[in-house]
């Protein structure tokens, strides 16, 4: 990725500055593309929209939220680097790449031929523990078998882990939040892992909305035990399994 010259205007220190590439879920690299020129900006108080830039892909053309870049100067002060806003008729695509055609946001994935799975014995649920316990049954169903539960809950909150996979359950009465929602989806991107998200008291609309977009797969689960999907990449899951 190509460094742009940064400037802190605290201390006028100079930095070479490379935006993080993160992947796409189609599997393309994507980092945000930096203002050049555009000033830099102290970051004194933070608010969770402004920790997040919309940007496409510039293979699929898909838009996703990713987080703000920054850079922390030596001498203390973190520095918010601008990026180039997208618009409705924005075109990543360097010169010479030739044109590309829009695509849609979300492409189902066929389910012409589901793996051949018995039928779900689900586990009714009483305690928070019972709701862990059957969402990791529910994920071995899917065919993740060596689904584990941590003996202790990690400050992450991850409730259950698998080889590419971590899963979150919130057993609480409480709708589930949209900060809850973002903050797995980031702790599965530092993984490189897919994240899978089981709720008691279903989910806030723009959690949901939030999930769409960054191909979360979302489950309520009933007191009898059996996940319900929530959104198309629940189903998708569902559909191909592990």
């Amino acid at each position: 990725m190509e460094s742009v010259p940064i400037r802190c205007p605290a201390c006028r220190r100079d930095h070479a500055y490379s935006t993080p590439v993160y992947p796409c879920p189609c599997g393309a690299p994507t980092a945000p593309p930096v203002l050049r020129g555009a000033p830099v900006v102290p970051i004194t108080h933070r608010t969770w929209n402004d920790d997040w830039v919309t940007v496409r892909c510039r293979d699929c053309g898909r838009l996703d939220q990713w987080p703000q870049p920054e850079l922390c100067c030596p001498c203390g002060t973190v520095l918010r680097i601008p990026v180039r806003p997208v618009t409705a008729h924005d075109d990543t695509a360097a010169p010479g790449d030739g044109p590309r055609s829009a695509r849609p946001s979300h492409i189902p994935l066929p389910r012409t031929a589901p793996p051949p799975r018995s039928a779900f014995r689900p586990r009714p649920i009483r305690t928070a523990r019972d709701a862990v316990a059957g969402a990791a049954l529910y994920l071995k169903w899917l065919g993740y078998h060596d689904v584990v539960q941590p003996a202790e809950r990690s400050p992450a909150r991850i409730d259950l882990r698998a080889t590419g996979l971590i899963a979150q359950v919130d057993a609480t009465t409480r709708s589930t939040a949209l900060r809850d929602v973002e903050c797995l989806w980031l702790h599965a991107l530092t993984a490189s892992a897919r994240s899978v998200f089981f709720s008691l008291a279903g989910y806030a609309k723009d959690a949901e909305a939030r999930a769409d977009g960054l191909g979360i797969p979302l489950f309520t689960m009933e007191l009898t035990g059996t996940p319900q999907p929530v959104n198309a990449p629940a189903d998708e899951l569902i559909s191909t399994g592990a």
